[in-house]
């Protein structure tokens, strides 16, 4: 199989950022005195270090998955493995279809594991912020496994089935599948996944209602359901977030935002997840996530009708490799346009969020106390900031937030 194009910008752009990723996640540069009026040396210091050996073990984790699928597609045993499931399974192309699948995904799964477990397990009870035990862990783990197989293998077949069935327009059945499937991760995944990993019980104490009540007033946006997740049986970390199909709306606390951030900034994080609902921020990601979608699989289309021979009027097992690469190096080369969408609602969520509450210095100290207990790195490169920050750093946040408040 020979490199195109389009290929050759993929491999080089994934390069080209993953030596600009590990240069400045080694050498972050100097912190800009402004950050020495909220946070302490040993606070940047700990957070460079903590997020150091996280971004290596997913820069490593990535090149690593890159490298074994580019060797796998590029040097034809991709092709010899298609070709043998198609011996294995009998000459049933469902049957070397699910069989090439499976071994893939074993493959892949290998691979990824080490990472995997080290940055969610070992360097999080390292640090402080795991709670949960070993074998939680592996049950966790084994239930998202399971979860991504099934849904994968079901993508998987689907794809292949348009495919054959539309040879010449199978991209704009494919980027459709895939926008409806955004729209149900979003609104059905909360309501359906999450509770087979968590435990979600009504909000007992009258503050808090009484708080997330006054907001959604202000607001304007009715809350059906105020609930409380048990996010303590697995971390430390803090957070909220908004859940709800149609005009249902629940709004989720971590029980571990009300037992370790006092009021006024609890009611700074609800406020934040309320800007978001209120500035019409879900649907414009989903339009977003929708519009890229159908240019990521035109970009396909033309990738894989040069890439892998048709045989006998069908793509063969193989190109499920080639797919995978595919959007591995495509999704790796969109983050920073992904993120660039992603930090300006987020800095409209923070500017709202302050007109809801008026509470500028609640705001500012949510955002010094989420650094400093979530061990985040206030200073990042601005290649990093740039490349892998959804959410702009807390000095960009606090500088923001202060302005909005007419500071």
């Amino acid at each position: 199989m020979r490199l195109n194009s389009i290929w050759l910008i993929l491999i080089l752009l994934a390069g080209a950022f993953s030596l600009l990723y590990l240069w400045f996640t080694l050498f972050p540069g100097r912190v800009s005195p402004e950050t020495w009026q909220y946070f302490s040396a040993d606070q940047v210091n700990l957070g460079r270090q903590y997020n150091k050996v996280l971004r290596l073990t997913f820069i490593g984790g990535f090149l690593i998955q890159a490298a074994f699928l580019l060797w796998l597609v590029f040097t034809g045993r991709a092709a010899a493995l298609s070709r043998w499931s198609e011996q294995a399974s009998g000459g049933s192309y469902a049957g070397s279809l699910l069989l090439f699948f499976l071994i893939l995904w074993l493959l892949l799964l290998v691979l990824e594991l080490p990472f995997t477990f080290f940055s969610g397990y070992v360097w999080q009870h390292q640090w402080g912020f795991s709670t949960q035990s070993l074998a939680s862990w592996w049950a966790d783990y084994a239930k998202g496994a399971g979860l991504g197989l099934a849904l994968s293998a079901a993508g998987m077949a689907i794809l292949f089935r348009v495919m054959g069935r539309w040879p010449g327009a199978w991209w704009l059945a494919g980027a459709t599948l895939f926008s409806a499937w955004l729209v149900i991760q979003t609104y059905l995944w909360p309501v359906l996944i999450s509770p087979l990993f968590n435990r979600f019980v009504p909000a007992t104490d009258p503050a808090v209602r009484t708080l997330v009540q006054e907001l959604s007033q202000k607001a304007g946006l009715p809350v059906d359901q105020v609930l409380v997740m048990d996010a303590s049986r697995r971390t430390n970390r803090a957070n909220a977030y908004f859940a709800g199909l149609g005009r249902t709306r629940q709004i989720v606390l971590y029980d571990t935002l009300l037992r370790d951030y006092p009021p006024d900034q609890v009611r700074a994080v609800v406020a934040h997840e309320m800007a978001h609902w209120r500035q019409g921020h879900i649907m414009r990601g989903l339009a977003l996530g929708a519009l890229g979608s159908f240019a990521l699989w035109g970009l396909l289309f033309l990738t894989l009708r040069i890439t892998v021979p048709l045989l006998y009027g069908r793509y063969p097992p193989g190109a499920w490799a080639v797919i995978l690469l595919f959007f591995l190096l495509a999704s790796f080369a969109g983050t920073p346009l992904q993120n660039y969408f992603s930090r300006g609602m987020e800095k409209e969520a923070d500017r709202v969020a302050v007109m809801l509450t008026g509470d500028v210095e609640g705001a500012v100290r949510l955002q010094e106390d989420l650094a400093a207990k979530n061990l985040s790195d206030v200073a990042p490169a601005p290649f990093i900031q740039w490349f892998s920050y959804s959410h702009p750093p807390a000095m960009s946040r606090i500088e923001l937030i202060r302005r909005a408040g007419g500071q």
